[in-house]
């Protein structure tokens, strides 16, 4: 994997006090799913590095490897101009309040650098640390129950970063140009000769009305050329068999 550094349009994640290695190694993990390398350490309880991190990162080791440690929040943002902090509480600080999809979309259209800034996991941020923001991150929650660990803040964030980063999904595959009119009406008309032959089209006075609802049936996939291609050739099979 390649050694350079990230991209200056990519977000810094800043995690202020963490307190287990695991929680910062499973944050790694959720930056990475999303395109996100550059991991910031403020006053890590339990220092760095932590060999707890490594097993609970799954592989999310450049994160780790790239991570730097600092002894304050100011020293970890002070390169950046959009800091968001992330909490669910009221601070009693007066500060523009936007959801995780709203600070993505300044974040795309800022220029200069970026930081979400997360607390540590059993209290969140201080009060201190969110004057430091120049915005509070948070999300509408159950209000009975507004406890996100440090994963899952990281990665709510992460992913709405990430929509308008235009990362490649990796389940997306190339489905191939559409065939043309004239190679779906071939498969179509193959299928009415093996049907007729078969005699599924009785009685005959329904016989139009059952080839409209085949080819709006044929019509609706969006078949490729291949696809089309091995369909016929199953057809062909079907209307002429192997003798065993």
């Amino acid at each position: 994997m390649s050694d350079a550094r990230p991209a200056s349009g990519q977000p810094v994640i800043v995690l202020v006090r963490p307190q287990l290695g695991e929680n910062i190694g499973k944050a790694a993990r959720a930056m990475l799913n999303f395109g996100l390398t550059e991991l910031r350490l403020v006053s890590p309880r339990d220092g760095w590095p932590n060999p707890d991190a490594g097993p609970s990162a799954a592989g999310a080791d450049i994160v780790l490897d790239r991570a730097e440690l600092f002894d304050s929040l100011a020293d970890a943002v002070a390169d950046c101009a959009h800091v968001y902090a992330t909490t669910v509480r009221k601070r009693g600080v007066t500060k523009p309040v936007v959801t995780p999809e709203e600070a993505a979309r300044e974040i795309h259209a800022a220029t200069g650098r970026s930081a979400y800034v997360f607390g540590p996991e059993r209290s969140g941020l201080e009060t201190e640390d969110v004057a430091v923001a120049r915005k509070i991150v948070t999300v509408p929650i159950n209000p009975e129950f507004g406890s996100l660990n440090l994963a899952q803040a990281v990665i709510l964030c992460a992913y709405e970063w990430s929509k308008g980063a235009q990362l490649q999904q990796p389940t997306v595959v190339d489905l191939g140009e559409p065939a043309p009119q004239a190679e779906l009406d071939g498969m179509i008309a193959q299928f009415d000769t093996l049907l007729e032959n078969a005699g599924y089209f009785f009685p005959p006075d329904r016989a139009p009305a059952t080839k409209r609802t085949l080819r709006n049936l044929l019509t609706k996939p969006g078949w490729n050329h291949l696809e089309i291609r091995t369909m016929r050739g199953v057809l062909s099979a079907l209307g002429n068999p192997r003798q065993r």
